[in-house]
């Protein structure tokens, strides 16, 4: 049975009324987070072997050396298009702001039906991406890897998981749903290699440890 949380303190009376109503809530279809299937564990253990491994330098990033939730289409940002397509039944109004719907976070097996409940994770951190190689990128680039809809790099999940994961990579940080684990590392390797990213020691370990149970 999926979670749902409620953000505010109710009274009694006010918890039996949103009680009743949200029976039909349990009964609704689950929604289920769509990020982009990434590439098998053969693959993803085949692409790992080819990273270069060195050490991580944080020196002059700024998160704004990112430019994220650009516009994809009419009024429709990069975070907009991410919640249309990772819930159930989402609604939006003219300037293309979720106003309802349901979303599964996959990585705490919670269900909102606030889009403000949801963040959505750039999957390799920007800051992570940052230390191991996009220091050396143009603007341009670093704009397509924080807005990236093609590989699995973005996802709508529960915002204090996301907010508690931060910049982590696999070695300090994995989700706390183990089903989801293998996607999640599958997933991190496709994007680090498709970007030409590089990864540290402990990190390499780690996603060789989860890849050979994948």
């Amino acid at each position: 049975m999926p979670r749902f949380y409620a953000r505010r303190r109710l009274s009694v009376a006010a918890a039996a009324a949103a009680l009743i109503s949200s029976v039909g809530l349990f009964n609704a279809p689950t929604a289920s987070a769509a990020l982009p299937t990434p590439v098998s564990a053969a693959t993803a253990r085949t692409y790992l072997a080819s990273l270069t491994v060195a050490p991580e330098d944080r020196t002059g990033y700024d998160r704004d050396l990112f430019p994220h939730w650009i516009t994809q289409s009419g009024a429709c940002n990069t975070r907009e298009v991410v919640l249309k397509r990772d819930g159930t039944d989402v609604q939006q109004d003219s300037s293309c702001a979720a106003t309802s719907g349901s979303w599964y976070s996959v990585y705490d097996g919670a269900t909102w039906t606030a889009a403000s409940d949801l963040d959505i994770d750039h999957l390799v951190p920007l800051a992570e991406a940052w230390d191991s190689g996009a220091d050396s990128w143009t603007t341009s680039r670093r704009q397509s890897f924080a807005n990236d809809l093609t590989r699995p790099q973005l996802i709508a999940v529960t915002d204090n998981v996301n907010q508690a994961k931060g910049d982590q990579d696999p070695a300090t940080w994995m989700p706390s749903r183990t089903a989801y684990r293998c996607t999640y590392v599958r997933a991190w390797v496709q994007v680090k290699y498709y970007y030409g990213l590089s990864v540290d020691s402990a990190e390499k370990s780690a996603l060789t440890n989860y890849l050979a149970s994948c």
